[in-house]
């Protein structure tokens, strides 16, 4: 709890460091962005926290590429 309200408060505070900068260049289109990306990160850490099974990015991709690397080895055998 005490955790989750740490990484509420940091993500606050770094949204009220960089915020007022990107607005004030006008930069409506970074600002979304980083908006979005504090936001996915702090939910993220927070499910990490939480001790959420976050899946991991590299079994996607090789649940892509796997087809394609026993297809390649047949072929090369």
């Amino acid at each position: 709890m005490w955790m989750n309200l740490g990484i509420v408060i940091v993500a606050a505070g770094i949204f009220v460091t960089e915020a007022p900068t990107l607005l004030k260049k006008g930069n409506i289109k970074e600002f979304r962005v980083f908006f979005v990306l504090l936001l996915f990160a702090t939910s993220l850490s927070i499910a990490v926290n939480l001790k959420v099974a976050v899946p991991n990015p590299i079994d996607w991709i090789e649940f892509v590429y796997k087809p394609i690397t026993d297809w390649l080895q047949a072929t090369l055998k």
